[in-house]
């Protein structure tokens, strides 16, 4: 895949400034992947700065653990690094001023931001670099051939156009992101309108009857509400019967499978939902010392929330 940098600089041929940071010297930033390769991400801090940081074997890639109803963060592969992707970066720094990143942390949503901002520069790349390959073709000709250069004036015009049209793409796409990361991180204001109960049956983490008729009976709710600035959050969690880990990951599968109805059923959109978690025995609502109290304790929270700064109220 051909590199294209998302900055200004990169049309006219002069990249951007990037600041050295000393041998040695601690270093934390936040920012966005602008452009990376195996080994380095180059990263615009949000004051505007420029930063390089090296990937390091013992680099650790995790999610952050910054959020509502947030415990811990997932570890993830490098490949998870994507252009557009909002992270903190902790290290110091190293060779030739860059950063070498001891952690690095991220939002899971992100992640899907970035990932559907690659699928769109993907094919632009693309079309660029065919448009390239075919401008030094043609340029070869013109050494032999001089009734070519009008033609081949042509090919670089338009692959310019091109370019440019995948630049301004590119910018629109990395706004869209901007802005998607700024609803999700940069507004903590909540304010909660509703939580819908769902119960599980013991050691279950598929939806019942009884589970779905709740949650469809919230759905249609939903439909005569205004939910401008609603998200939901869904927190799983589980009774005291059984060993701590296997409650902690019944949650989360419980989680999982409201998610997954509320996504194929009612096509509630990505964009809403604050980051997901299984809490496992945390938090019961209920004693564990008698049956009814560890079937309240057996449940997924559906909590709907409304955010003052998407609907304008804070």
């Amino acid at each position: 895949m051909a590199c294209f940098a998302i900055f200004a600089g990169a049309v006219s041929g002069q990249g951007p400034t990037i600041t050295s940071v000393a041998d040695g010297e601690k270093a934390e930033i936040h920012g966005y992947i602008y452009h990376r390769t195996e080994e380095r991400l180059l990263v615009k801090s949000l004051e505007g700065s420029w930063y390089y940081v090296d990937l390091l074997p013992e680099t650790s890639i995790k999610t952050n653990t910054k959020g509502i109803g947030i415990r811990g963060g997932d570890r993830y592969a490098v490949s998870y690094l994507l252009r557009g992707l909002r992270i903190e970066v902790e290290g110091r720094g190293g060779a030739g001023g860059a950063i070498a990143a001891k952690d690095i942390r991220f939002n899971e949503v992100d992640l899907r931001t970035a990932q559907s901002l690659e699928t769109r520069l993907d094919p632009l790349e693309a079309t660029v670099a065919s448009n390239t390959s075919r401008i030094g073709a043609n340029e070869a000709n013109d050494q032999r051939q001089q009734g070519q250069i009008e033609e081949n004036t042509a090919l670089t015009n338009k692959a310019q156009s091109s370019a440019d049209n995948a630049m301004t793409a590119a910018e629109k796409a990395q706004v869209t992101a901007d802005r998607a990361n700024n609803r999700i991180n940069g507004l903590d204001e909540y304010e909660p309108i509703k939580t819908i109960f769902v119960p599980f049956a013991t050691a279950k983490y598929t939806l019942g009857p009884e589970a779905k008729k709740i949650i469809d009976e919230a759905a249609a709710w939903v439909k005569t509400q205004n939910t401008k600035g609603w998200m939901v959050e869904v927190v799983g969690f589980a009774d005291s019967t059984g060993k701590t880990e296997a409650n902690k990951i019944l949650s989360v599968k419980r989680t999982s499978s409201v998610l997954g109805y509320l996504v194929s059923t009612y096509n509630l959109p990505l964009t809403k939902i604050v980051q997901p978690f299984g809490a496992g025995v945390d938090d019961p609502r209920a004693t564990n010392d008698t049956a009814e109290g560890r079937a309240q304790n057996r449940r997924v929270e559906i909590r709907l929330l409304l955010n003052k700064g998407i609907a304008g109220t804070n």
